[in-house]
Formats: C-alpha cells, sequence, structure tokens
C-alpha cells in the first residue's frame, strides 16, 4: 500500500476511535447529564490535536508489523499530550473542564488506537505467516543475536523464514518465551528439537562462540539434514560491515574447531609501521591476504608486485579504496624469474621487508610441468632473496607449504628447495631470513571447498579422491597473519610451524558440506576420484623430532630444519635448468635425499 493511501487510512481509523473514544466516555461518566455541545466542540479539539501531534511524532510513518515498546511510547505521547490540549481547550472555550470525561477518554483513547495497531501486527505474525507457507525455523541462541533475527523474520513479508523455537544453555531461559517463540532446550537437544516442531530451517545466531564449541554445534545440525544458515562474524557485525539479518550459507572455515591465532600487534607495528614492505606475489590468494593485513599497520610504501597485471590491478584499486592517503601504493608488474628486473626493483626502493609468496602451489600441474616449478619456486626465490640480500633488506619471510616435507611431488619439493636456499643465505646475511610453512588453506586458487560448494549446487556428485585423505586447513587471513608474525620474530634461518590442530578428513567436510545445505548423501552422492599424481595421503608439517619444545608465540613452533646440505645449494640450481624435463624430478629428489632419508628414520 502505498504512502497516500495507507495515511489516509490510518487518519479515517483514527478520527472514528478518537469520536467514540469522547462520546462512549462522556456517556459513561455523565450519563444523560452530559452536554452534548460541548462534547462536540471537545471532540473537534481533540481531532485536531491527535491528527497534529500523530504527524509531528510520526506516528503515521511507523511501520506497524514492527510494533514494539517505541511505537507504545509515541502513542501514549500523541495520545496523553492532545488529551492535554483538549483539557485546556475545554478551560478557555467552555470554561469549563470535564475531568472524568477527559480520563475515560485517556484511557479508551490509548486502548483503541494501541489496539488497532498491535492487532496487525498480532494478525500478520500468528495467521497470516502461517498461511504464506514459511519455512518452520529454529533459532540457534537466544541472545541478542537470536533475539534480533527473529524479530525481523517474524516482521518481514518477504522472507521464507518463520521462528517457531529457539535452543539455548542459558537456564534462566528455560522454558521461556521470547517474542511468543518458545526455548524448547538446550544447544544439544537440537536434533530432538527439530523433530518435535518440525523444522525445515536452522540459523545459528551465536557469533562469539568458541571455534571448537561451534563446531559440535555444526556436528548436530549436519545430523538433521536441515538446511544450515549463520549470522554474519562477529568482526563484521562489531565493525558495521553488515547487517545481523544478512544470513550467510555455513563456509567450510565455520567447521574448523580451532581458534586463530592472535597477533603481537606491537611487535608486528614495530616491524611495519613507516617502512618499505615489498610482497611478491600480491595478487594472488596469500599475497593478495597479506597486503590487506599490513595494510592495517600504516606503512610508508607498500610494494605490490606480481606478473598478473589484472591481479595486482585489483588488489592495488581495493587498497586505495580502503587506505585513500594514508601510505603509499606502488604497483609493480615484474617476473620473480627475471634477476635483472627483481634486482632494479630492490635497488630503487631499497625495502625493509619481503614477504615472498609469488609460487607455482598446484600439486598435480606441476607434475605435469616441473620446469615450470623449478623456474618460478627455485629460481625466482634465489633471485628475490639474493637481491634483498644484495640491498641489506632488513627481514625476507617465504611463504612455504606443508608439502615441502618429506616431498613426494615436484610443487613440494621445489618449495623445500626453496626454504634450503634462503637457509643458506641466513648462515652468511646481515637480513634475517626466515620461513613460514602450513598446511591446505580455505578458499585460495585452487583450494577445493570452491569445487566442493560447486559440485553441490549443482546436485552433484561431490569428487573427493580416497576415503582416507586427511589435509590440515586454516583460512586465508589466519595464513597471512602467520607469515606477519614470523616477520616480527625472525632472527634468520627459521622455519616457522603453526600449530594446526588435528588433520581433518576430506570425505568428513564434504559430507557436512552437504548436509548444512539441506541435502543428504543420497541427493548428492559422493565418489572416488583416486589420488592425483603426486599427492599424498596424509600430510606433515614437521617430522616428531623436528619440532622444538616451546612454543616462540602462541600456537607457533620453530622447526629444526637448518642441515648441513643447504650449504651448496645455490650452486646447484643452475643444473636443474639445463636436464630435460622429464628429468628435473628425479634430481628434484636427489636433491632432497638427505632430508627424506632422516625423515624416514623419525617415522
Amino acid at each position: 500500500m502505498t504512502y497516500p493511501k495507507r495515511l489516509a487510512l490510518l487518519v479515517v481509523v483514527d478520527t472514528l476511535i478518537v469520536a467514540f473514544s469522547i462520546f462512549a466516555s462522556a456517556y459513561l461518566t455523565y450519563n444523560q447529564l452530559v452536554d452534548w455541545k460541548s462534547i462536540v466542540a471537545t471532540s473537534i479539539i481533540l481531532l485536531l490535536s491527535h491528527h497534529i501531534l500523530a504527524l509531528y511524532f510520526g506516528l503515521y510513518r511507523k511501520a506497524w508489523e514492527y510494533a514494539s515498546i517505541g511505537e507504545l511510547v509515541t502513542i501514549f505521547n500523541v495520545v496523553g499530550l492532545s488529551i492535554g490540549v483538549a483539557a485546556i481547550g475545554q478551560l478557555v472555550v467552555l470554561d469549563q473542564m470535564m475531568i472524568r470525561a477527559l480520563l475515560a477518554t485517556f484511557m479508551l483513547h490509548i486502548l483503541f488506537i494501541g489496539g488497532s495497531r498491535f492487532a496487525w501486527r498480532v494478525f500478520r505474525d500468528r495467521f497470516l505467516s502461517r498461511m504464506t507457507g514459511k519455512k518452520r525455523t529454529l533459532i540457534i541462541g537466544a541472545g541478542a543475536g537470536g533475539v534480533m533475527v527473529a524479530r525481523q523474520l517474524a516482521g518481514s513479508q518477504e522472507s521464507e523464514l518463520r521462528p517457531v523455537a529457539f535452543v539455548d544453555d542459558d537456564p534462566k531461559k528455560k522454558r521461556v518465551q521470547i517474542l511468543n517463540v518458545p526455548v524448547a532446550g538446550k544447544l544439544d537437544d537440537i536434533e530432538k528439537v527439530v523433530e518435535e516442531y518440525r523444522i525445515e530451517h536452522i540459523i545459528f545466531a551465536i557469533p562469539s562462540i568458541p571455534k571448537a564449541r561451534a563446531n559440535e554445534i555444526y556436528q548436530h545440525c549436519s545430523k538433521t539434514g536441515v538446511k544450515t544458515q549463520t549470522i554474519p562474524k562477529f568482526e563484521d557485525l562489531v565493525t558495521g560491515k553488515v547487517s545481523v539479518t544478512e544470513l550467510r550459507d555455513v563456509d567450510i572455515e565455520d567447521l574448523l574447531g580451532r581458534e586463530p591465532v592472535k597477533l603481537d600487534m606491537q611487535k608486528i607495528g614495530m616491524n611495519i609501521r613507516n617502512k618499505t614492505i615489498l610482497i611478491t606475489g600480491a595478487g594472488g590468494s596469500i599475497g593478495s591476504e597479506i597486503c590487506r593485513q599490513i595494510a592495517r599497520f600504516e606503512p610508508n610504501q607498500l610494494l605490490l608486485l606480481g606478473h598478473g597485471e589484472n591481479s595486482i590491478y585489483q588488489i592495488e584499486r581495493e587498497l586505495r579504496g580502503k587506505c585513500k592517503e594514508k601510505f603509499e601504493i606502488i604497483p609493480i608488474i615484474a617476473d620473480v624469474q627475471d634477476r635483472k628486473r627483481i634486482v632494479e626493483v630492490m635497488a630503487s626502493y631499497e625495502p625493509d621487508v619481503v614477504y615472498h609468496a609469488a609460487a607455482h602451489k598446484h600439486v598435480p600441474l606441476m607434475e605435469f610441468n616441473p620446469i615450470e616449478a623449478v623456474k618460478n619456486n627455485i629460481i625466482g626465490t634465489k633471485n628475490v632473496a639474493e637481491a634483498a640480500d644484495q640491498y641489506d633488506v632488513d627481514t625476507f619471510v617465504l611463504v612455504s607449504t606443508d608439502k615441502a616435507v618429506n616431498p613426494t611431488n615436484v610443487m613440494g619439493a621445489t618449495k623445500r628447495v626453496a626454504e634450503m636456499i634462503i637457509q643458506n643465505l641466513a648462515q652468511h646475511s646481515n637480513t634475517k631470513f626466515c620461513a613460514v610453512r602450513f598446511g591446505n588453506v580455505l578458499g585460495s586458487r585452487g583450494s577445493v571447498i570452491p569445487l566442493f560448494k560447486e559440485q553441490i549446487a549443482n546436485g552433484g556428485p561431490v569428487t573427493v579422491t580416497h576415503p582416507d585423505m586427511t589435509r590440515y586447513f586454516m583460512t586465508i587471513p589466519e595464513a597471512s597473519r602467520l607469515v606477519i608474525q614470523a616477520g616480527a620474530l625472525a632472527r634468520g634461518g627459521e622455519i616457522f610451524v603453526l600449530d594446526m590442530g588435528e588433520p581433518v578428513k576430506i570425505v568428513d567436510l564434504a559430507t557436512n558440506l552437504i548436509r548444512l545445505t539441506g541435502a543428504n548423501e543420497e541427493e548428492v552422492k559422493i565418489e572416488f576420484s583416486g589420488i592425483r599424481p603426486g599427492e599424498k595421503m596424509y600430510e606433515e608439517l614437521l617430522g616428531e623430532n623436528e619440532v622444538s619444545d616451546e612454543q616462540v608465540f602462541p600456537k607457533i613452533y620453530i622447526g629444526k630444519c637448518t642441515f648441513d646440505e643447504v650449504e651448496g645449494i645455490r650452486d646447484q640450481v643452475s643444473e636443474f635448468l639445463e636436464l630435460p624435463n622429464a628429468q628435473i624430478k628425479d634430481k628434484l629428489m636427489q636433491t632432497i635425499e638427505p632430508e627424506r632419508k632422516r625423515m624416514k628414520e623419525f617415522a
């Protein structure tokens, strides 16, 4: 209904209510002794004052489908003041004040004006939403977030969801009704409540809950086979990026029962603020997130180096939009394989810190293209690291991978050789060289999770390589923060390793994703496609005897990986480029064979 039509309807309704209230009050209080001419005059004054005050207080602009205490206060103000004006009008015009009639009018006025508005909300909540076939919805969490979601859903004509139950662990809320929606049980009762209340949709509405507990709750939800959504992340809510009612599908990181690593902001700030920072591979998944994280600490210059012009353009535009004139952003199109160009960049800008994220990371692709893995991951790292050494960069951080441990594939072997190169340099350089090693990064380019989501959306099948395949997982922001923290902790030669908790079965991730969309394994089947070239069944971060006993930072360890074999490694690199493509993998494995033997001994 348009606003003019709605305004006209409310004016007519309020006119009838006001007129009825004053005449009914006069009849009830004065019976046959009433002066009806005085009542007519009073009703005219009351009508005029009511409509003027209603417009002034915005009573006719209220959306009564969302009526609450605020709207009731507005009604009280309008009615109270209009009765006050009528009383003054009686005294001035009629030289009398009909106190009993005015008091009775006030009560009837409040009753009928408020009742007419709230009756519409009750009708919509109790009957209209049921008639529209909305999905019966369970809200997990009866706190501020859950109540806000319930209020918005109950009052929204557009939403297809209708809240019918809460679950919450707060004993004070047991058997309580909130917005006419019962708290039907505790968080561990989700499966029982879903069955009892015939739930068709679940909303997770506890943004600040610990990760481990959230994971348990999601497991309960996945067993129901009901589609599960969640309100936005806590940090997005507090920063005002999104509203609590902007529901999203459950992301795979929501299923990781691990708290993110907290940063030493002071030490990182000292390492970055007002300095020149160079990031290679700045347009990639990890590199671009490192750029975003670094930008928070306001360096003097941020150098974005990458080979692909479009990706560098995208991250540069994003950072300029957010950071404006806080610091200088310099996009650099360069290939890390071009030694002359890299030396030129180092000489021109003399960065204080280098984060080397440029690399080929796709395992099966590198099995077919080993020479490209060598050129990018080994030669590229050597070029950037030696240029950093030549121009006295303070800190150099290599972004490495768990696949560099006891590698069975080309990609992992090239990354281990890259680690050995910087460890060799660290022994004779003023630059603090270090590497950061972590597992699979959720949502990165080439990650399996976007593929799973696409396959589920298409109705399946979801392809998993092997039922026993396990991986360590972390989010892109967490991986990037670890890289930055490592730079602040570096003393030279370290390989930093994150305590990533327990490895996760890929098939379990796929199963949970399917169930949380409301489907099951019969509707969206899982197929096992077989292990791809170069893949390992299990990933390792370090051998059990290669991790130092003490954490150097919460959840961060230093690996004992500085071996004698790193000596002379740089002299061997040129030999790779002289070999035929088919012989490169064998040469790589020979280069790291001493370390592979140690890993077998540890096992």
